[in-house]
């Protein structure tokens, strides 16, 4: 698939922190990211730095940071997951989704 073919891209509860050598362009598509409040893998400093990449880069990004869920907060019979922030981060998505497409 061809870079310029992509709509969006979507991170649920994932590393957040930019590769060294790597950045962002303009051209970059739409980003969706569902970050868990209590996440102790990725750091709210994490998201924040992203936030600031993605709005000097000019890029398109929605974050959503749902209260007390942990990392994995979606995956389904973990300990970790999170009910309230997996229904809410996959009806945001959704309708973001349907924005982009």
């Amino acid at each position: 698939m061809r870079a310029d073919s992509i709509a969006a891209y979507t991170s649920f509860h994932g590393g957040l922190t930019t590769p060294d050598g790597q950045s962002y362009s303009s051209e970059t598509a739409p980003i969706f990211i569902a970050h868990g409040g209590a996440d102790s893998s990725v750091s709210l400093d994490d998201v924040a730095t992203l936030a600031e990449e993605l709005e000097t880069s000019g890029v398109t990004y929605e974050i959503g940071i749902y209260s007390g869920a942990p990392h994995a907060f979606s995956v389904f019979g973990s300990d970790a997951y999170h009910e309230r922030a997996d229904q809410r981060s996959w009806d945001t998505f959704n309708v973001w989704l349907e924005e982009m497409l």
